[in-house]
């Protein structure tokens, strides 16, 4: 897991940095607030632990910085134990949790494993190919930003493709993952289904279509580069 530590007391720094390495993390540490918003805004971390009063840019600000620019990474505010308002508004500002000094190292730790457990089921559940998004949990798919209504035959089919772009599915093989059962081979009831899905899609955007038709074969969903 790679962690950024934005912290300017030393002897915090020190022994969070080393409860990290211990437990083979890997972490870049930073004790000034301008160093550690251009670190957070050009690398990608799996959790970001900022301190809120920091020399520079504050951690408020870094923060408010992080998600007006689009930033998505967890981040945990180190705090005061009598800074309230501040834990409130690093809350409202989208941070994912908060502790208070002094703090044990272990807990720390803990909090960021389970933040980050915590994402990576949550990025579990969406998946996006190009630009297309489709998320599991609320059965939404949008092409270009715009959502596209599926039954729930159509939103498995499409989940079922986008999970190996570029691989080629025969119709049998879709039958049985998304009908569940076997159908007489001849029957056209997946071509149908992909031409609806298609058609949708196409009236989201501009009328083209991720699915592609592998001819004697069967379909695959193109591997796709997003939108400059």
């Amino acid at each position: 897991m790679n962690i950024l530590l934005i912290e300017d007391e030393k002897k915090i720094l020190d022994f969070v940095a080393r409860g990290f390495h211990e437990q083979g993390f890997s972490v870049d540490c930073c004790a000034e607030g301008n160093a550690g918003f251009a670190l957070a805004s050009q690398r990608d971390y799996d959790c970001i632990v900022l301190d809120i009063m920091l020399p520079g840019r504050d951690g408020l600000s870094i923060l408010k910085g992080l998600r007006q620019a689009g930033k998505t990474t967890p981040v945990l505010l180190l705090t005061a134990r009598n800074e309230l308002d501040d834990r409130l508004t690093g809350l409202n500002l989208g941070a994912d949790d908060y502790l208070a000094k002094p703090f044990f190292v272990e807990e720390l730790i803990a909090r960021v494993q389970a933040l980050h457990r915590r994402v990576r089921g949550e990025r579990q559940n969406i998946l996006v190919v190009g630009d297309l998004r489709l998320d599991r949990i609320t059965r939404e798919v949008h092409w270009h930003g715009t959502a596209v209504d599926l039954t729930g035959r159509e939103f498995n089919l499409i989940e079922y493709l986008m999970r190996s772009p570029g691989r080629v599915f025969t119709r049998t093989q879709i039958l049985e993952h998304v009908w569940g059962y076997d159908f007489d081979p001849s029957t056209n009831v997946v071509d149908v289904c992909i031409q609806r899905i298609r058609k949708k899609i196409g009236a989201a955007a501009d009328g083209t279509s991720p699915i592609e038709s592998v001819r004697g074969v069967g379909y695959r969903f193109r591997k796709l580069d997003p939108a400059p």
